[in-house]
């Protein structure tokens, strides 16, 4: 499986990508097609056009990785937008890999989705433990 750290933004090409690329191939197409750093860490996320492939391209320090699944029946959830590439959540992605339809999902009415303890000043200080 695939981990997802918490500092790492995920792009969603929206256009089919030919699946005979490898990671060369695929770094151009985030390079020119994408306007992105392929060596940020970030994760790409390419998919066929009959969308029952999926491709993740990785950068992790002194090399890419190629996360490539095949579906045996059925297609991975279209994402919608008007951009060429789109940014989702880890939580979207862990959903769009196991086949959970998003669009119907929702979060919970009183779930908060990010949570930002102190202000920026306070980032650098050790954290104040109550006793």
């Amino acid at each position: 499986m695939l981990g997802l750290s918490l500092g790492v933004r995920v792009l969603v090409s929206r256009g089919a990508v030919d699946f005979r690329k490898a990671h060369d191939g695929l770094v151009a197409v985030v390079r020119e097609a994408l306007r992105e750093d392929p060596l940020a860490g970030d994760l790409f996320v390419f998919f066929n056009r009959r969308r029952d492939r999926i491709k993740v391209l990785v950068w992790d320090r002194n090399g890419f990785w190629l996360h490539y699944k095949r579906l045996e029946r059925g297609t991975f959830e279209r994402i919608e937008g008007s951009a060429k590439r789109l940014e989702i959540d880890r939580a979207r992605m862990s959903m769009l890999l196991e086949g959970i339809d998003t669009r119907s999902s929702r979060f919970r009415k009183h779930f908060a989705r990010d949570v930002r303890i102190g202000d920026r000043d306070d980032r650098h200080e050790p954290a104040r433990v109550a006793q």
